[in-house]
């Protein structure tokens, strides 16, 4: 007993196995394994290595932004003329990385709290039956006091009077100065698997640069400045036809970046994209533009008032995207084990057409297995052979067998050319 451990614990740790291999010489099927390596080989090195970088890890960034509008817009409504600047223009003020910069509107000066006519076509009526006390409409401006007026012959409500008539708006619009605006931004990322931060104020951004640069894609790429007007432009949209009722554009801070090489590589690209509310879109009709309304009260005679205007702007929504990308060897060893292991495919390939598809199938089958049956166990024990020499025996006699079926076999594992 005892030797029969040490036996196999000595087979288990100083015998080493390995597959048997069959040459087989083969144009077909040589040309077949060697095409399918060659794919595998151009997918390793071509996509995984070069195009999806596979022996790096990669990491996104945290990112904040700040933004400083800058300019100021004039009109002149019906005589009075009014100066706009930033803290008028601009919602929010804050310099948040969405905004919106008023471009048209609609004023209705000195509202307030009491009984007046609904606007035509919101709530019409004829007679105070049409107009039920104390209900309200999703599209009103305020709660119904169940009369109806006849000189205009809509409901009466509660609401801050008179009631805002937007029905038509400002052509072209009042702000249109609104396109030499400009916009200064400034981005601060940060890549924590790498430990590397970086500013869209970067090296060749210096003050005096500032002072003199306004953003261009091949002059002035990396200039923070960015006039309105640009944007609108190179996003796709005509600034009169946004300007008219609004909408919204993307601007995208894009840092894709190879830290293999020095950080100051590492810089920003800008983009810039129409989101939604182009004027000329048929299919944007049913919900053109964007407006909002904002109000400003004030005591007049003890009595609370207030002007309400209907902005319409445009809409800034500045959006990062970031990758960053550096070797890493865990990655560079999974990318090239799963590589080697794809090389497998050609071997099940051939195998298939050798075993099923070519015409001496039978003799590649002899070739590359071996048979057992119970006779041969019995046939070799009553000979008094081992089996590795039974089993020699056997290959030849089947070999001899086949060469004697098949007259165009060659000897061993060649197969004959015609």
């Amino acid at each position: 007993m005892k030797n029969q451990i040490t036996s196999a614990l000595s087979d288990f740790f100083f015998e080493y196995e390995t597959p048997r291999q069959v040459l087989v010489r083969n144009r077909r099927v040589g040309v077949v394994c060697r095409l399918i390596q060659l794919g595998v080989l151009v997918y390793i090195i071509g996509w995984v290595f070069i195009y999806e970088k596979g022996y790096q890890s990669t990491d996104t960034a945290v990112s904040s932004v700040f933004t400083k509008m800058k300019g100021v817009g004039y009109t002149n409504v019906s005589g009075r003329e009014t100066v706009w600047d930033v803290a008028d223009y601009v919602f929010p003020s804050q310099g948040d990385s969405s905004f919106v910069v008023m471009t048209n509107y609609i004023i209705t000066e000195g509202q307030k709290m009491g009984k007046c006519p609904e606007l035509e076509g919101k709530h019409n009526c004829i007679s105070h039956d049409d107009c039920v006390g104390g209900s309200y409409k999703r599209t009103g401006h305020g709660q119904m006091t169940g009369v109806c007026v006849n000189t205009t012959k809509t409901c009466e409500v509660l609401a801050w009077c008179p009631v805002e008539d937007d029905h038509t708006v400002p052509s072209p619009p009042l702000l249109m100065s609104a396109e030499n605006y400009t916009l200064f931004i400034k981005n601060s990322i940060t890549f924590p698997l790498f430990d590397v931060t970086r500013s869209n104020l970067v090296e060749e951004v210096n003050k005096d640069y500032l002072s003199k640069c306004l953003y261009h894609p091949e002059d002035a790429p990396l200039c923070p400045i960015f006039k309105l007007g640009d944007i609108v432009k190179l996003s796709g949209f005509s600034f009169e036809n946004l300007a008219q009722e609004g909408g919204a554009i993307g601007i995208v801070i894009d840092w894709t970046c190879n830290l293999d090489f020095h950080v100051k590589h590492c810089k920003p690209e800008y983009n810039f994209h129409g989101l939604y509310g182009n004027p000329t879109d048929a299919d944007a009709s049913a919900s053109m533009g964007y407006n909002f309304r904002y109000a400003k009260h004030y005591m007049e005679d003890k009595v609370p008032k207030r002007t309400l205007l209907k902005v319409f702007g445009i809409r800034f929504d500045i959006i990062v995207k970031s990758l960053a990308r550096k070797f890493d060897i865990i990655p560079t060893l999974t990318a090239i084990g799963s590589g080697v292991g794809i090389f497998g495919v050609a071997t099940v390939v051939c195998d298939l057409v050798l075993l099923y598809l070519l015409p001496k199938r039978e003799f590649y089958k002899n070739m590359k297995f071996k048979y057992t049956d119970t006779h041969i166990q019995q046939d070799s024990e009553s000979y008094d052979l081992d089996s590795s020499t039974y089993y020699t025996l056997e290959a030849n006699s089947r070999q001899a067998q086949d060469k004697s079926n098949d007259p165009d076999a060659e000897a061993g594992s060649t197969e004959a050319e015609k």
